[in-house]
């Protein structure tokens, strides 16, 4: 037994093709049907049509990731009916097809925030997120008002340093990558084309400003308990996505941070259908998540795991040093999420696969003349995936000798 190997692909204009993928040793694809909009309904015909060509190269479409939660069902808007309708048409039609792990997040108005998508470290280029410089960003450059009422006094006077020392055309590439370029390539309500693309963000964080980590909470809690029965009824496994980075931006709410998020989610709706997506990069950044005490208390919600590293610099900052060295002790978290797999194994459960992914990965050789979106290189991911199938290997022959 071992997790089962996979890979993120963003479809036929990925420059890795799935030939590629299959020489790789990759065994499930984990992909999206990313030109269909937010909100609307994923049909059956074009779910088998990717499935087919995944499936003709040798590998099975192993996670959905993403079937996007639309903002109006996060604030829950007059529209959110509709959106919860379609999005339970989706799962239904998903589960037809045959496709059983759906990957979401209910991150408010941004998936995940860097500064510096282009850090250099001895080992390859990797992406920081600096907190000053975030806290920069906020309060000089989107002038979200009253931001600076969010960050200590300390934070505010690194932050007034560091935009005084930025030129013009700086501040705008550091607003353009966080509000558009990280987001884009995913489910991104802001595309470049857009004229003022800070307003519009400014006005996506407004709808917010009545909703705290509570009501936030409440709105999923009101998800959950609609489309986790069909899930559920359709062979469906739903698993959250931990908040990028785990902890409140931008005045925004967070509630998929800690274990106790987690627990609570859970208990929302007692169901194997209503899981997580265990992504080592995103908790790890804070200091207070045991990342292997999770898997003990979780490990039968796990559904889809996410595996890198990161290094911690200062307060909340923190930029990801590729899969094995790090913060993280990986040999641990693969070594817990692997016997996770043995005791379903012993519980004959179905569900025995457990996929993970090498998340993100050091751009690094080649990785410099490909084009590929950030944190997705083709080389550092490869490496990434090579070490962890070693790891396994090792502590696989260890459980055994056990």
């Amino acid at each position: 037994m071992a997790l089962e190997k996979t890979w993120r692909w963003f479809g036929e204009k990925d420059t890795i093709t799935l030939a590629n993928l299959r020489q790789m040793g990759v065994e499930g694809v984990v992909t999206a049907l990313h030109h269909i909009p937010n909100g609307e309904v994923w049909p059956v015909e074009e779910i088998n049509r990717v499935k087919g060509l995944i499936e003709t190269h040798g590998m099975r479409w192993s996670v959905v990731e993403s079937l996007p939660v639309s903002e109006g069902i996060k604030i829950n808007s007059n529209d959110a009916p509709r959106l919860i309708a379609n999005y339970n048409e989706s799962l239904r039609n998903l589960g037809k097809c045959g496709i059983d792990t759906v990957c979401y997040n209910f991150m408010p108005v941004l998936d995940w925030a860097r500064t510096n998508l282009h850090y250099d470290t001895p080992y390859g280029e990797s992406m920081y997120f600096d907190y000053p410089t975030f806290a920069a960003f906020d309060i000089y450059m989107l002038n979200r008002p009253n931001a600076e009422n969010d960050y200590t006094p300390e934070i505010r006077e690194k932050a007034k340093l560091i935009a005084s020392q930025l030129t013009e055309a700086q501040q705008e590439e550091l607003a353009y990558n966080i509000i558009v370029v990280t987001q884009g390539f995913i489910n991104g309500a802001i595309g470049g084309e857009t004229p003022d693309y800070k307003a519009l963000f400014l006005s996506f964080i407004d709808r917010y400003k009545e909703i705290d980590a509570d009501k936030l909470r409440h709105h999923l809690a009101l998800f959950l308990k609609e489309v986790v029965p069909v899930a559920e009824a359709s062979g469906v496994r739903m698993c959250i996505h931990p908040d990028d980075p785990p902890f409140p931006v931008l005045g925004l709410p967070r509630i998929a941070s800690t274990l106790n998020d987690f627990k609570w989610i859970c208990n929302q709706v007692d169901s194997s259908a209503n899981g997580i997506t265990f992504c080592t990069g995103s908790l790890s950044v804070r200091d207070d998540n045991n990342l292997v005490q999770i898997i003990e208390e979780l490990g039968s919600r796990i559904h889809f795991t996410h595996l890198r590293n990161n290094c911690s610099t200062e307060g909340r900052s923190f930029y990801e040093s590729g899969h094995l060295s790090g913060k993280i002790d990986m040999y641990s978290v693969v070594k817990a999420l692997l016997k996770e797999q043995r005791r379903r194994v012993a519980e004959g459960r179905p569900d025995t696969r457990i996929p993970f992914r090498p998340d993100h990965g050091l751009k690094m050789l080649d990785d410099y003349s490909r084009t590929a979106n950030p944190g997705y290189p083709l080389i550092g991911r490869l490496k990434g995936l090579a070490e962890i199938s070693g790891l396994m290997l090792g502590v696989e022959r260890e459980l055994e000798g056990a």
